[in-house]
């Protein structure tokens, strides 16, 4: 069952990012109704979704930021001119589109000199199509090969379908980066990437514009204790003690990534090979 509680948003911090936007913005919505097994917000809030009331709130708090506040130095990796602000890091906010106003808060970012917009997602929003942000507006389509997602992001849209989309996108008008996030390292992991970056090469037109960010898996272990106490498939990918150390996150809780030197050793693999074969998709930053 679906949980959607509107509340009025009392946090009104907008913190610095530097690194998928300059900004992240108070939460238009808090949770998310997908089910991916590596999902951080579920440490936070397990079931459902809250969307914010106070819509007009958040967005004067932005306008004043982006005037008074903001201070990131331009051109930068987020963006040569705009104030970049991600307006879901808490949600999928194209996901949950239904539960928002978002053409107001697109409209906006559209309308705004300063400031532009940049969201995440996992699924093929296709209302979006039909609105012009003007650029103003970046989508970041998370891609990982189809064999793991399938275990790990259960009842979101094929990869394909997500690479397909890339080109509609921007002809309808938005900014469009590809988001390879989370990189789970397995014994095929970099045939399983080749692969995926042929078709990112076969299927995008706008090979000039799609930039890529890219974010090696952190796991948390409560959430894997949880995963595996309700049998989820594919947990095995994520909880590999054998090349993962553990780190406090600064939220709290226990987090483990892949340890730092078997880390760099895969960065650099993941690098040799976007570039062999999609080095037209820059990478923005990769940790």
């Amino acid at each position: 069952k679906m949980i959607v509680g509107y509340v009025d948003r009392k946090t009104m911090t907008i913190r610095e990012s530097g690194r998928s936007s300059d900004y992240i913005t108070p939460s238009f919505g808090y949770g998310c109704l997908l089910d991916c097994t590596y999902c951080y917000m579920k440490r936070h809030l397990e079931k459902g979704l809250t969307v914010s009331k106070n819509v007009n709130q958040i967005l004067s708090e932005i306008n004043n930021h982006s005037y008074f506040v903001a201070n990131a130095s331009k051109p930068n990796q987020t963006h040569e001119s705009y104030m970049t602000y991600d307006i879901a890091c808490n949600e999928d906010f194209a996901l949950h589109r239904k539960y928002h106003d978002w053409e107001k808060i697109f409209d906006f970012f559209k309308n705004h000199p300063i400031a532009m917009a940049t969201l995440a997602t996992k699924i093929i929003p296709i209302e979006f199509i039909n609105y012009n942000p003007n650029g103003k507006v970046r989508i970041r389509f998370s891609l990982m090969p189809q064999k793991i997602s399938d275990y790990l992001e259960p009842g979101t849209p094929k990869i394909i379908d997500r690479i397909k989309a890339v080109n509609a996108f921007i002809d309808a008008g938005y900014d469009v980066h590809l988001n390879f996030s989370p990189v789970v390292v397995y014994p095929d992991w970099l045939k399983d990437y080749k692969y995926l970056f042929q078709l990112c090469n076969d299927y995008i037109d706008y090979k000039d514009q799609v930039k890529c960010e890219v974010i090696f898996l952190t796991h948390n272990e409560k959430k894997h204790y949880k995963n595996v106490t309700n049998d989820k498939k594919g947990e095995s990918l994520l909880w590999t003690p054998e090349n993962q150390e553990s780190k406090v996150s600064s939220y709290g809780g226990t987090n483990i990534r892949y340890e730092h030197n078997l880390k760099r050793d895969y960065i650099q693999s993941f690098i040799k090979l976007h570039d062999s074969i999609i080095k037209w998709n820059k990478i923005r930053y990769i940790f």
